[in-house]
């Protein structure tokens, strides 16, 4: 039984990253005899909806793998067991999108028990749910055997090694928005990195905390007092924290589109919102990553999706893609912008974990993570 990682796109695949990622676990298993029953999720369906079948994943990755995979007509169920027990070894059977049931969200016993009646051993090589309390990810290995696949594996070393036996200087590199769901990251790395430094619309915050004005930049109330709070926990170690001395600021008009400005300084002025980091900031930042021992990048520095607003991102990444330190970069963005660069393959590690990510640097025990933990222990 083989817990593969999410699927992001509904009705045709336009990117089969996960799908071809799974294969190093999967055709391992294949190459030692085994029959595989694979486990997968298609967005947010309710209830069952063929828009988030999983047949065009089947189609893919049986063009991937040169195999037949077959795909059920269901999630369980007495046809689901049959063709399972029909498998030749090396075979695969893929069950339909497994949040059609809803047992599945509710992580409901009876569903983990059904799906473990369809295989003698599971393997979870989904990083990406392993936050999830759900059926196939947490409720599974209370029935099975079970094991991390290599890319759950692999995340966790990677991720876990980044916290808590680095090699010094840590520099974290933390941007993006949304400060309020990765306070706990932040505040995880004022703790333990040698140096955090803050951009992206998550520097706001942060400056308003320090009486700077923020003009028209991202920044709500909540974010601010989730600043605040981070703050709190920097006590006598301020000097860890870095943030930004000049912006790239914006004017949006109603045709003519962005009318751009470099601000030395970080007061943003009314009418105006900052869009990047400024030069001599992204290089700050540069000279660090150049200095560390260990990187840790999550999140863009800017807008990075349009051209006026690339600068910062782009610096910061080719200072990450050059270094000699042990690079980690995570978050779906962040990624998305190193593939842009033709960077992605210069760096040691690639997350796109998401949730679980920041859950686990934040500390908290992922419930995907503890029945293999517990499984790992009891066979040794």
């Amino acid at each position: 039984l083989f817990r593969s990682a999410s699927v992001g796109v509904p009705v045709r695949v336009a990117d089969d990253t996960r799908i071809a990622a799974a294969l190093t676990t999967g055709q391992e298993l294949r190459r030692g005899g085994a029959r595989l029953v694979l486990i997968s999720h298609l967005g947010r369906p309710k209830g069952l909806d063929p828009a988030f079948s999983m047949r065009p994943v089947a189609e893919r990755l049986a063009k991937l793998t040169g195999a037949s995979v077959q795909l059920a007509p269901a999630v369980t169920g007495a046809r689901v067991r049959e063709l399972s027990e029909r498998l030749e070894p090396g075979q695969m059977l893929m069950l339909e999108n497994v949040r059609f049931d809803p047992g599945e969200t509710r992580n409901l016993p009876a569903l983990a028990s059904a799906l473990a009646e369809l295989a003698d051993l599971y393997v979870d090589d989904s990083f990406a749910t392993a936050h999830l309390a759900h059926a196939s990810t947490s409720g599974v290995p209370h029935h099975l055997p079970s094991a991390a696949g290599r890319l759950m594996e692999h995340e966790l070393c990677a991720l876990s090694a980044t916290v808590e036996r680095p090699a010094r200087p840590l520099v974290a590199i933390l941007g993006g928005a949304r400060l309020r769901e990765k306070v706990d990251v932040v505040r995880r790395f004022f703790e333990l990195a040698d140096a955090v430094c803050i951009g992206g619309a998550m520097c706001f915050p942060f400056l308003a905390t320090r009486g700077h004005s923020v003009g028209y930049s991202l920044c709500p109330r909540e974010a601010v007092e989730s600043a605040g709070a981070a703050l709190a926990t920097l006590s006598g170690s301020g000097y860890r924290l870095a943030l930004p001395s000049d912006l790239l600021l914006a004017r949006w008009g109603e045709d003519e589109g962005a009318v751009t400005r470099s601000l030395i300084g970080v007061d943003v002025p009314d009418g105006w919102m900052g869009l990047d980091i400024g030069a001599k900031t992204a290089a700050w930042y540069a000279g660090r990553i150049a200095a560390a021992g260990t990187v840790f990048w999550s999140g863009p520095m800017g807008r990075f999706e349009l051209p006026e607003f690339t600068a910062g991102t782009r610096t910061i990444a080719d200072a990450v893609a050059s270094t000699s330190a042990a690079t980690v970069v995570a978050g779906g963005e962040t990624v998305t912008a190193l593939r842009r660069f033709g960077l992605d393959d210069c760096v040691n590690h690639l997350s796109a974990g998401g949730t679980a990510m920041l859950e686990l640097l934040a500390g908290r025990e992922l419930p995907g993570v503890q029945p293999l933990l517990r499984n790992a222990r009891s066979s040794t």
